[in-house]
């Protein structure tokens, strides 16, 4: 059996290139691999996600789900992070003065699955979903109550 880590890779459009480059880079802190005139590449915390150039008319729209008493954005991605990143990551984006899309907070508090988390947009409107578990272990867990 292996040992690896298992890595994902996501590709997802943006209707600017250079803005996404930018966000990506100087926000995130993200690193560059291949690229060309569409696409580019980022090491997103370990992981491959690919930004591909779209017009704006073909960028989907972002519908919500109400989750914890919030509309939270329907699609989104993110990283799981240590308690200690998540925190640092928080104030970088608080110091960059980028908008929240939903503000950090701690949700599910006291309850199985409890975890700091925070929304924001990219340029293109793509939402990232950061997150981190006090107990790592919860990841998975279920409770009783629905998560409304």
């Amino acid at each position: 059996m292996s040992t690896v880590n298992h890595l994902f890779h996501l590709a997802f459009p943006v209707t600017d290139l250079e803005a996404a480059r930018n966000f990506y880079i100087d926000i995130l802190g993200c690193k560059t691999g291949r690229e060309s005139d569409k696409w580019i590449d980022f090491d997103f915390w370990g992981h491959q996600v690919v930004a591909h150039l779209v017009s704006p008319e073909d960028h989907p729209a972002a519908a919500t789900n109400g989750v914890d008493g919030r509309a939270i954005p329907a699609m989104h991605f993110g990283p799981i992070l240590a308690w200690d990143e998540f925190e640092a990551l928080q104030a970088k984006l608080e110091s960059e003065n980028v908008d929240f899309v939903v503000e950090p907070y701690v949700r599910f508090e006291n309850r199985k699955g409890e975890q700091a988390t925070m929304f924001i947009a990219d340029p293109s409107g793509n939402h990232l979903e950061f997150k981190s578990f006090r107990n790592i272990e919860m990841l998975f867990a279920k409770d009783d109550e629905l998560y409304l």
